[in-house]
């Protein structure tokens, strides 16, 4: 039996008695494994505290999940009663429960009766004193603007735009740091006069950014007016101001878009640790790392309006937190024009850090020597399907200490996804999918076959996910432009391509001329792949791997299998790109186009992860534990790792965690999970790890 609405799904597991809780626009998936079969029921939403898209109820004894899972046990009133996680033992008496989920859907279950919650290092067990009713409510992570807003090129009007991001909020408490109370902001589109619809009201803050009037200062400003809720009005030189009459320069010797950077992200930073006196009262190492040594009184700072929180929060010197800081998922590189106002807010919504462009333009001929020097060394041939290179500019945006950085403006950039208002557009338009998730593999040179074969055996690798996955060989034009048009989850093309197209069995098929591109996401891992990328993109398609240059066909195949591991295990675009591509020696000829947060797959366990391993004796060992974002997990996340004796939250972040961990210990967490594992400057799988031989 199936119940579903537009966002999620509730249908029985296949093989074993539950329910898979299912995200039908992220493709997410969670199994409850159950006692006895269930009938899952739809019924009313609105019988759980927090906002959710749908509810069943289903009749247990005992509910398991298939691995450790952070557990909030709340009480009828909403108190907090605890929070599980590994090694964990929990009884409550008979009473009203709601539990809380945290895995990468959100997930309800209300209960009526005693309960008890334990855990080992893979599994966790929710028990009731007999078959009770549980309903079960879930909620998708996908956020999508309420609104569009409509400015004149005029930067005051572009000023009114940007300051009703903040309408978005769905709380102005620190609690907002979590992503998932962060709503999208609302569209913006380039008019003939400023409109801004019933409905779109920001939140009332007293905070105000007075800047000039000018582009620069106010794309680099808007995801902090966003985050803060401040109005952005015109003033001479740029400061953020309370009605309290607090002031904070933002023009410093630092200058002024390192100053906005570092408000950002201590403002975040601080909300996070206030937060834990809050709805979520958990043990935070960042708390414990930095509460001695700041002059703040937390308790008392959760409950002060926003404009007394920013007011303490800027009086504690930058040098103090910034060891603790999380690192930043994402720097966008806006170029200070009037229509990159549309793409306002989706760099806003990733909270990232504006930058104004540094333009560095690199010659084709720079781009391509590494490929050109690895051609000598290697006598297999290259993908190109003619000699004729791409004419294009490229530019090389600013080194920042980012996770991720995105371009947007003209140019092919290097080392930088090329974000796109039409990726986003694509997302926002992206349909709920039930059913199995669809790969398409296309080989168009025999002699390719064997990165066919790889990654045929990769994406058909995990049993808990069902992947249709369809593989053609050496299509005609007609026969790609088919396959091109039917809708999946992600293109894996292998093959030649030229600026003509893509090379096919009868000639070549130019992308620009498709009508629709079906698949969200690709993989064309072919040389000089970039422009016809872009025509997929500007056909329907969300994001891309591409390549800036000739590819060798041996360097090709290694990266083509990472990347197919990678975006299997749930990896977004980006994120699997940036640890392939520290893994080859022609991983910098690779770049995103679309939307880099884009990811394939997740189900049931934490963050996507690497884990560098180094020895340090003959039973001791480092980890470094180093997470990376996904639909579910991002700034503002909560993170654990599964290790004895580790006790305390992280905050997310693309910085590593490191642990001391003997053999058993770190056989036993690496078992947990496939993922990729660094030895020795080498990439590996942990089930493909030898540990007697570390």
């Amino acid at each position: 039996m199936e119940s579903d609405n537009l966002e999620v799904s509730f249908s029985t597991l296949e093989d074993d008695p539950g329910l898979v809780v299912s995200d039908l626009i992220e493709r997410n998936q969670f199994r409850l494994f159950t006692d006895t079969p269930v009938s899952p029921t739809p019924v009313d939403p609105a019988g759980h505290r927090f906002p959710i898209d749908a509810a069943v109820a289903i009749d247990a004894a005992t509910i398991e999940l298939p691995t450790v899972v952070s557990v909030c046990v709340r009480n009828e009133a909403g108190d907090m009663l605890a929070e599980t996680d590994h090694s964990a033992h929990e009884e409550f008496p008979h009473g009203s429960y709601s539990l809380e989920l945290c895995g990468p859907i959100k997930i309800y279950l209300r209960v009526e009766g005693p309960v008890a919650i334990a855990s080992d290092v893979s599994h966790t067990r929710i028990d009731f004193d007999g078959t009770r009713e549980v309903r079960v409510g879930a909620r998708s992570h996908h956020e999508g603007p309420a609104a569009t807003i409509t400015t004149t090129d005029d930067p005051t009007d572009v000023m009114m735009a940007v300051s009703e991001f903040s309408s978005a909020l769905k709380t102005t408490s620190p609690e907002r740091s979590y992503p998932t109370l962060r709503g999208h902001p609302p569209l913006v589109e380039l008019g003939e006069q400023f409109d801004v619809p019933d409905g779109v009201v920001s939140p009332d803050t007293g905070v105000r950014l007075e800047l000039p009037r000018e582009y620069e200062s106010i794309y680099v400003a808007a995801p902090l007016a966003y985050y803060i809720a401040a109005d952005i009005v015109p003033g001479d030189s740029p400061r953020l101001v309370t009605d309290d009459g607090f002031v904070h320069d933002l023009d410093t010797v630092r200058g002024f878009e390192t100053e906005v950077e570092r408000v950002l992200k201590q403002t975040f930073f601080l909300d996070c640790v206030t937060r834990t006196e809050g709805y979520y009262s958990v043990d935070l190492h960042e708390r414990e790392a930095i509460e001695t040594s700041l002059d703040l009184d937390f308790g008392w700072l959760y409950d002060q309006p926003l404009r007394t929180q920013l007011e303490e929060y800027l009086s504690v010197p930058f040098g103090a937190v910034e060891d603790e800081l999380p690192e930043w998922r994402m720097t966008s590189h806006v170029a200070p024009t009037p229509e990159n106002v549309e793409l306002l807010p989706f760099v806003t919504n990733d909270l990232a850090v504006v930058r104004t462009p540094q333009d560095q333009p690199e010659p084709s001929s720079e781009v391509q020597t590494t490929a050109a020097n690895e051609f000598f060394r290697d006598a297999s041939f290259t993908r190109s399907a003619s000699a004729d290179g791409a004419a294009r500019s490229y530019v090389q945006p600013e080194a920042t200490d980012s996770l991720e950085q995105s371009w947007v403006g003209e140019g092919a950039p290097i080392g930088a996804s090329k974000a796109t208002t039409n990726a986003f557009y694509n997302r926002l338009d992206r349909t709920p999918a039930d059913g199995d998730i669809g790969i398409t593999v296309v080989c168009n040179d025999p002699r390719m076959a064997d990165e066919r074969d790889v990654v045929d055996e990769v994406y058909a690798s995990r049993d808990e996910l069902p992947f249709d996955v369809r593989v053609h060989h050496d299509l005609t034009r007609a026969e790609l432009r088919e396959v091109l048009s039917v809708e999946a989850d992600l293109l894996h093309y292998i093959g030649h391509i030229d600026g003509e197209g893509f090379e096919c069995s009868d000639g070549k098929l130019d992308a620009t001329t498709l009508r629709r591109a079906g698949p969200d996401a690709f993989l064309l891992n072919a040389c000089q792949s970039y422009e016809q990328g872009s025509a997929l993109i500007e056909a329907g398609a969300i994001a891309g791997i591409v390549t800036l240059s000739d590819v060798i066909n041996s360097g090709a195949v290694r990266m083509g299998r990472m990347l197919a591991r990678l975006l299997n295990q749930g990896f977004t675009v980006g994120s699997a790109l940036e640890v392939a591509r520290d893994d080859s020696i022609i991983g910098d000829q690779y770049t995103i186009i679309g939307d880099s947060s884009l990811s394939l797959a997740r189900t049931d366990g934490g963050p996507p992860n690497v884990c560098v391993v180094r020895r340090r004796g003959d039973d001791h060992f480092e980890l470094d534990w180093q997470t990376h974002p996904s639909t579910s997990f991002g700034m503002g996340s909560l993170v654990i790792p599964w290790l004895n004796d580790v006790d305390e939250y992280h905050l997310w972040s693309g910085d590593s965690r490191t642990f001391d961990l003997t053999l058993d210990e770190l056989q036993q967490f690496l078992s947990l999970e496939t993922v990729p594992v660094k030895i020795d400057g080498s990439l590996v799988w942990s089930d493909e790890l030898e540990f007697s031989k570390l």
